[in-house]
């Protein structure tokens, strides 16, 4: 008989390309990876890794346990969703996922209530940028995610993959309040020529999206800091070191010195739970969305008011 643990772990090894990069992916030690394989060897009578320079790789008889590990893995996961959802009962593991504005702003109220009406759950949050959340999920290691993309540069999810969108998350010009455009109702992105800039790091979503935002405005960035952290870079503008674009679930106190200035056209992104179509029947997934659902309407309605 074949232990799922060990074929998880050589399944793990099978996708991420090293006992490393499994290990990270369980949250397990490359240790514990390589003795489920070892054992797996033992019981399988077949050779499943070798040495490879200074790492691994899988053998031929290897990859092929390994999709055979994925069909069966996914037939567990389908029938423990059926069982859950004949049981009704949102009790168990949620392990989720989510991006930092979205874990910080969203999620504290979100996981709250779901602790309140649902206390046998246990419920794990991982941080994380979205790209990796989207896999994650799409590969079994997160139940459910938090992810964003925004309107003008929508994100494509994987075959197997459905999603509800949450919340539209509006983003302003943050400006020093000093500068000339900071006591407009709004303004138009064409107006901001020639200013300097406060992003995120290079190469994440926000950043990405910033440069091509403006790009698409006939202006070429100058971006002088890169901060991923949103009070980190209004406390950029409040020194006056440049301008920012932040969504509101990214503001929490408004630093004296800084003016928030609508957009036009308004900027936006869109925030979504995502999870695997396979698993929609599980209890415990359709109440985290409700719980998610539930803490994005208090957010849009403080919105409304502030």
């Amino acid at each position: 008989m074949l232990d799922l643990n060990r074929l998880k772990a050589l399944h793990a090894v099978h996708v991420y390309g090293s006992v490393a990069a499994a290990a990270d992916a369980l949250m397990v030690t490359p240790s514990a990876v390589s003795q489920q394989i070892a054992k797996l060897e033992r019981e399988t009578g077949a050779r499943l890794m070798e040495r490879s320079g200074r790492g691994v790789r899988l053998t031929d008889a290897a990859g092929l346990l390994a999709e055979h590990a994925e069909r069966i893995l996914a037939l567990v996961e389908t029938a423990e969703a059926d069982f859950e959802a004949l049981r009704g009962e949102v009790v168990g593991r949620l392990n989720m996922g989510a991006f930092p504005t979205a874990a910080r702003g969203l999620l504290p109220s979100a996981l709250a209530g779901l602790r309140e009406r649902h206390p046998d759950l246990l419920v794990q949050l991982n941080e994380r940028e979205p790209e990796r959340v989207v896999r994650e999920v799409a590969r079994g290691e997160l139940d459910l995610g938090v992810i964003q993309d925004w309107l003008n540069r929508p994100i494509a999810l994987p075959d197997g993959l459905s999603r509800s969108t949450l919340l539209d998350d509006v983003a302003d010009l943050v400006l020093p309040a000093d500068h000339p455009l900071a006591g407009r109702k709004e303004v138009g992105l064409a107006a901001m020529a020639g200013e300097r800039w406060i992003s995120s790091t290079p190469g994440t979503v926000c950043h990405d999206w910033l440069v091509f935002t403006l790009r698409n405005a006939s202006i070429e960035p100058e971006i002088h800091c890169n901060a991923d952290e949103y009070p980190t870079q209004m406390a950029l503008v409040a020194a006056g070191l440049g301008c920012a674009i932040i969504p509101r679930l990214g503001r929490d106190c408004v630093p004296d010195g800084v003016r928030i200035v609508p957009i036009r056209p308004r900027q936006s992104r869109r925030i979504y739970a995502v999870w695997r179509t396979d698993a929609a029947r599980r209890p415990t997934i359709r109440a985290a969305v409700e719980a998610l659902a539930e803490a994005s309407r208090s957010q849009e309605n403080a919105w409304a008011v502030s």
